[in-house]
């Protein structure tokens, strides 16, 4: 090698780069452009996650505020009939407002669309303010209640505290689930 010229020397180091470019820099580069080119695919994926994220906790957010707007409305319109429930809450009405109630027959329901009303028809004794302090304090209950068929009469022997007798029917609502229709009716083969 003492006697190569000058240029030999530098094809010998061409010669060298050459093969340390091709069996150690050229399968790094290619490995760190396949690292690089995964690392951006898992960033797309991360930023989709994220995203998908965002959107989960909107979503269970809207689910809790549904959950707590179901939970007010179940105690305007219930699931099930609750008539002890209500019983108890009327004459406590009616006490509060010191009416007697003579007659309180609960009937049986009536299918709508979505829900079902509950006819209550009821008779109370007493006197008119008494019975205005008894519709504003049913107004008031967290269950929705309307007043059909109300009629009033005053009464034949009248006293301080029973002036009037009054009968209406009270409704209330009850939701129901959406059941599935009726089964669609199998088709008949004729046999010959």
């Amino acid at each position: 090698m003492k006697n190569w010229p000058w240029y030999g020397y530098l094809v010998l180091a061409v010669v060298i780069f050459a093969l340390v470019f091709f069996f150690y820099f050229k399968p790094k580069n290619e490995e760190i452009k396949g690292i690089r080119a995964e690392r951006v695919k898992i960033e797309q994926e991360v930023e989709v996650l994220r995203a998908k994220k965002l959107e989960l906790d909107k979503l269970e957010n809207e689910l809790v505020a549904m959950n707590k707007t179901l939970k007010e409305l179940e105690a305007i319109i219930p699931r099930q009939k609750e008539t002890a429930d209500i019983l108890k809450r009327i004459q406590q009405l009616a006490f509060d407002s010191r009416l007697d109630i003579r007659s309180f027959a609960p009937k049986g329901l009536i299918n709508r669309d979505f829900y079902s009303e509950w006819p209550i028809p009821i008779a109370i004794v007493g006197n008119y303010h008494n019975l205005a302090l008894f519709f504003d304090k049913l107004s008031r209950f967290s269950r929705i209640f309307t007043v059909d068929n109300f009629s009033i009469k005053a009464v034949a022997r009248q006293t301080d505290a029973n002036t009037i007798t009054a009968n209406w029917t009270a409704k209330t609502y009850i939701f129901r689930e959406e059941t599935a229709g009726p089964a669609p009716a199998k088709a008949k083969v004729k046999t010959k």
